[in-house]
């Protein structure tokens, strides 16, 4: 249905089993609250906020395909041999929030970080902890946020 709202989905594909997981239990939140998502990949999770901040660049051109009501940043970084680990997660988690509050945009946080493969695996499980879900429930819940202060309608 094209008047329903929309959530776009951006994941990190560096992990393609744990982001289709992640983005799996989102779509399914989503499509229960009576939203539509759009997904778009991004290798990974170091490019999450610069496809979040074009996302929102196509919005103020209006050269998108249409608005969206909220996002989602759903990757996973694995701790490894070195300190890039520290370096990814700290930086794209904060430009993500950095996004989040100056455009005041409906924002689900699914990026985990995790020690070991098997962690990740457990988290991203639809049958498991589902973050992904979480996280387009937190995306949907800072829509409501966003409707009590009328700065969106639905």
């Amino acid at each position: 249905m094209a008047d329903r709202p929309c959530v776009l989905i951006v994941e990190a594909r560096f992990y393609a089993d744990i982001a289709d997981q992640l983005a799996q239990g989102a779509a399914t939140a989503l499509e229960a609250a009576g939203f539509d998502h759009e997904r778009i990949e991004v290798p990974g999770v170091f490019e999450l906020p610069a496809a979040v901040r074009m996302a929102l660049l196509s919005m103020e051109f209006h050269s998108g395909s249409h608005p969206y009501a909220g996002f989602l940043a759903l990757g996973c970084v694995i701790r490894g041999e070195t300190d890039h680990y520290d370096h990814v997660c700290r930086e794209a988690s904060r430009a993500l929030m950095d996004l989040s509050t100056e455009y005041a945009i409906a924002f689900g946080f699914g990026v985990l970080t995790c020690e070991t493969m098997e962690q990740a695996q457990a988290r991203a499980d639809i049958d498991g902890k589902n973050k992904g879900g979480e996280a387009a429930q937190a995306c949907l819940a800072m829509m409501d946020v966003k409707r009590h202060f009328r700065l969106i309608q639905r």
